[in-house]
């Protein structure tokens, strides 16, 4: 949870920019960090860690509901395994997500949960948000 207003604007603009990935699409932590200008890829994990669950926060502007968390994955396109102190396995449920919006998972030679970028990948060079307000910009409105 969020202690100053940099860290409150910091989460802000993580949920923003994870709000823009398409249904059906995949990225990286480091790839929300750099659309943001940051390198700082653990930071964007510990934004959607802490996440609140549509379950306790519904009314939250940002939640589970509200934010596709599942949707941003590690660099090596594996969902990253979580330490879950409560019945659900994380990363199970996060493919369990992804599988219903038709995104195949598939297993690593560890067995990890892997997910191919070259077909469900998203990587643009802006957020769509900001291509949209430059365009604006552009034409004067």
């Amino acid at each position: 949870m969020p202690r100053s207003e940099e860290a409150a604007s910091w989460y802000t603009m993580v949920y923003r920019a994870v709000r823009e990935i398409p249904y059906g699409r995949v990225t990286s932590y480091g790839h929300i960090a750099l659309l943001l200008g940051y390198r700082e890829y653990n930071q964007v994990g510990m934004c959607l860690k802490y996440l609140p669950s549509a379950t306790d926060q519904p009314d939250a502007r940002y939640n589970s509901d509200t934010v596709p968390w599942q949707r941003v994955i590690n660099s090596k396109g594996v969902i990253s395994q979580r330490r879950v102190f409560c019945r659900t396995n994380g990363a199970a449920n996060q493919e369990r997500v992804l599988s219903a919006e038709g995104v195949e998972v598939g297993r690593g030679d560890l067995g990890e949960r892997t997910v191919d970028f070259s077909s469900y990948g998203w990587f643009p060079n802006v957020l769509p948000s900001e291509e949209e307000e430059e365009s604006r910009e552009e034409e004067g409105v």
